[in-house]
């Protein structure tokens, strides 16, 4: 199920590759997290008939690894904190909807269950990254 671009992830800790930090973003676990998940979210959703919900939803799933990765690329540290922060939102953002979705019967209970703990998970995983981010020096990730 999974594709290539989702790495071993025995190899990370923190988030960050331990051989190098310098890899690219797809070696980050949290953001390999977060496109597992907003896939999960495409596929469980592809045939809900709201489309204004499903959108919503999925472009907030989307958002999270998507900043991440932004963040990753710019040049400079800081700018890469300020993406990690609006990844967190998008983090929030998606567990409303989820939860939601729940209530008015769009998401089956397991199913949005395990979205919500990944999620709260890939919260406290950016929440860590960009803590460890803040104490480095101003260099590009």
């Amino acid at each position: 199920m999974c594709s290539d671009w989702f790495l071993d992830e025995q190899r990370l800790v923190d988030g960050v590759a331990e051989e190098d930090a310098a890899q690219p973003f797809e070696q980050l676990a949290v953001w390999r997290r977060a496109a597992r998940l907003s896939s999960d979210i495409y596929r469980g959703l592809k045939d809900l008939r709201d489309w204004g919900f499903r959108d919503q939803i999925t472009r907030a799933g989307l958002s999270i690894p998507s900043n991440i990765a932004e963040g990753y690329e710019r040049d400079t540290n800081k700018d890469f904190i300020k993406f990690l922060h609006y990844a967190k939102g998008s983090a929030g953002e998606l567990r409303t909807q989820i939860y939601i979705g729940i209530e008015i019967g769009y998401i089956d209970k397991p199913t949005g269950h395990q979205w919500l703990s990944e999620a709260k998970q890939i919260s406290k995983m950016l929440a860590a990254l960009i803590k460890a981010r803040k104490s480095f020096a101003p260099n590009p990730p």
